[in-house]
């Protein structure tokens, strides 16, 4: 059975689905790389203007592997980790929205974070388990959740490892969204399939760069890259349609990528 299944793209939308339900999509190498892989052609792929990424089964991704967390702990782990690291997403210049469908924790609350935006169940399980395993905020999950909801809040979770619920997740400020479970993939793909039709590729890959590169610029160093971006983008057939379709009253019909 093929650990990630890759869904044909709809107008423009492509999904990507964790695909080992029976261990909660727990996380294993293979699965990783094979997810990466499937993103880097994504990019490359003009038909693809949005990706959504969730889970087959009751989770979305429930960390690591323990078969692999064993292995380590008894140094007989034998593989070569694939070298993308795993904010590898935040690198592809199209949006990655996760749809968490369920179970999301550890490596996969990580995997669900570094997409662009997040939409979940309101009833799905989330938790970083970090410290209930003796573990420490990893991937870069320290530097990714005080940015999004607060130094106090992300402490809270990570220092707890306790779980809480995608409803909680929204009020917290850590998801875009939390709705029934039965609507999330219907919700997350007509959000996707929006961005598709009235957003620019060219500008929001640029956007997307702009936002997760900016962090620790100053406002000055920001604003002074955006001057070259924007000088940029008056020269792209993305900006004079943009600005037809305006003054046209209809649809616009960006490049691709």
């Amino acid at each position: 059975m093929a650990e990630l299944v890759l869904s044909s793209s709809d107008q423009g939308v492509l999904t990507l689905t964790f695909n080992r339900p029976d261990t909660l999509n727990a996380w294993t190498d293979a699965m990783g790389r094979r997810y990466f892989d499937l993103l880097a052609q994504a990019e490359k792929d003009p038909e693809v203007r949005v990706i959504v990424v969730t889970g087959a089964g009751k989770g979305f991704c429930a960390g690591a592997d323990f078969r692999t967390l064993a292995a380590i702990q008894t140094g007989s782990y034998d593989e070569t980790p694939d070298p993308r690291p795993n904010t590898f997403p935040t690198t592809i210049g199209k949006p990655i929205i996760a749809a968490v469908n369920g179970a999301c924790a550890g490596l996969g609350m990580v995997h669900a974070l570094v997409c662009d935006l997040v939409f979940t169940a309101e009833e799905a399980k989330w938790t970083t388990a970090f410290p209930r395993r003796g573990l420490v905020a990893e991937y870069g999950l320290s530097w990714v959740l005080p940015r999004i909801m607060g130094q106090q809040r992300a402490m809270d979770i990570l220092l707890s490892g306790r779980v809480f619920t995608g409803r909680e997740a929204y009020e917290l400020g850590l998801v875009n969204r939390a709705v029934p479970g039965e609507t999330l993939l219907a919700q997350a793909h007509e959000y996707a399939k929006e961005l598709a039709v009235h957003s620019s590729p060219a500008s929001m890959a640029v956007i997307k760069r702009q936002v997760w590169n900016d962090w620790d610029a100053t406002l000055e160093e920001s604003a002074r890259k955006a001057v070259h971006e924007m000088m940029a983008s008056f020269g792209r057939p993305d900006f004079a349609e943009g600005v037809a379709s305006f003054l046209e009253r209809r649809a616009p019909d960006f490049p691709p990528l």
